[in-house]
């Protein structure tokens, strides 16, 4: 008698997700759920089975694990999206659930960078003043605006994926709509066309838009880096490899 598939929620949004998603499809043995915030939605959706939104905190998380009987939790969303692995952390810990994290390592100052790492944005847009003195690249996406408001005499040219619905925080913005991977070619030529003196960037990790801090480093310009927001206790791996093998370890046993 063949055993039904064992219900696993990928928490994605991230290239490592889709790849996972893409590789686990292949399982006999799993029924994959793709969980994705909805913010913005992928150019290429994963297989399978396909959720949209928030689950309404840890408790509601908890509720979908039981309704779903899940058996399996990877969390692969973004090194910056804290609250919903906390969630998941809570959540699975609750219900005695098996996950596991997929945190792609940080970015790592090189040879010739000028690096500033803050904790935050409002500590990223403080640092701003005394690096730049007319035009200021935000590399971070269209969440966490509001810090750079105000700015004396600094004009922001910020960068994301999607235009934005509502009216931007920012009284002096240029809104460059564009999604990775870049060349850091094209950003060296980008940083010149529009005079740019200095980049935010959160350290996301990754190869996707590791261009940008190619081009700042070519171009001599500091770089503010905000660092990761802590990740929760718990099995942690760092590529799409070792999360197929955790997978694999947690099947058979």
């Amino acid at each position: 008698m063949t055993s039904a598939p064992v219900p696993l929620l990928l928490l994605g949004g991230t290239t490592e997700a889709l790849t996972l998603a893409e590789r686990l499809a292949e399982h006999p043995g799993l029924e994959v759920i793709s969980s994705m915030a909805g913010r913005t939605m992928a150019h290429r959706l994963p297989p399978g089975r396909l959720r949209v939104g928030g689950f309404g905190g840890a408790a509601g998380l908890k509720a979908f694990l039981a309704e779903e009987r899940i058996g399996l939790v990877i969390d692969a969303t973004h090194p910056f999206a804290a609250t919903i692995s906390r969630h998941a952390a809570t959540a699975c810990a609750e219900a005695g659930i098996p996950r596991l994290q997929v945190l792609r390592p940080a970015w790592q100052p090189e040879p010739g960078d000028r690096w500033i790492e803050v904790p935050d944005m409002a500590a990223a847009a403080a640092a701003l003043p005394g690096l730049a003195r007319v035009v200021v690249f935000l590399a971070i996406g269209r969440q966490e605006l509001a810090p750079f408001a105000g700015l004396p005499g600094i004009r922001l040219v910020v960068r994301m994926v999607e235009a934005p619905t509502e009216p931007l925080p920012l009284a002096d913005a240029t809104v460059i709509l564009a999604r990775g991977p870049y060349a850091a070619d094209h950003e060296e030529a980008l940083f010149a066309r529009h005079a740019i003196e200095a980049l935010v960037s959160k350290n996301s990790g990754g190869d996707a838009t590791l261009a940008k801090l190619t081009a700042a480093r070519r171009r001599g310009l500091p770089v503010v880096m905000v660092r990761r927001p802590d990740a929760p206790a718990g099995a942690r791996v760092g590529t799409v490899t070792e999360a197929l093998a955790w997978v694999e370890a947690q099947s058979g046993r």
